[in-house]
């Protein structure tokens, strides 16, 4: 992803902080470049709760992670207070494409960003299907909200 494509702060209307562990961290001191991606999803995860009214059920299998592209923009090292903060870019018939920045929250320096596309699924089938209304309302529901605040 092009870190210039990164819309402004203000249009994350969701941010969790993050808990950095020492085993994190890597030899060269900083975040070691695989665990972005498991905090990444942890964002995710608080997200799709918090746009679900906390009524997520996670027994069930609606979406798939499809396609995630990262760009490290500066290290993050052990001691900062990281946020992820989430929005969605887009929604499709069968998939939504999120955005995901990681930001020392004392600073607001964006440390990080991720794009992410999520399909819809049926787990028997293992096709793509149509969102399903819940979350086709919710994510409707989010990125007319963002819109209204440009």
């Amino acid at each position: 992803m092009n870190p210039d494509s990164i819309a402004p702060l203000s249009e994350f209307r969701h941010a969790v902080d993050m808990q950095l562990r020492f085993n994190d961290i890597d030899i060269l001191g900083h975040l070691n470049n695989t665990v972005y991606f498991s905090l990444y999803d942890t964002g995710k995860a608080h997200y799709f709760n918090s746009i679900m009214g906390g009524r997520m059920d996670w027994r069930k299998v609606e979406t798939v992670l499809a396609n995630v592209d990262c760009c490290y923009i500066s290290p993050i090292y052990f001691g900062e207070e990281i946020q992820v903060m989430t929005r969605v870019m887009a929604v499709h018939e069968k998939s939504f494409r999120l955005q995901q920045v990681m930001v020392e929250k004392r600073t607001g320096e964006i440390k990080s960003a991720a794009e992410t596309v999520m399909v819809s699924i049926d787990t028997e089938t293992k096709r793509a299907v149509v969102i399903p209304p819940h979350w086709r309302e919710a994510l409707d529901r989010e990125l007319s909200q963002v819109r209204s605040n440009k």
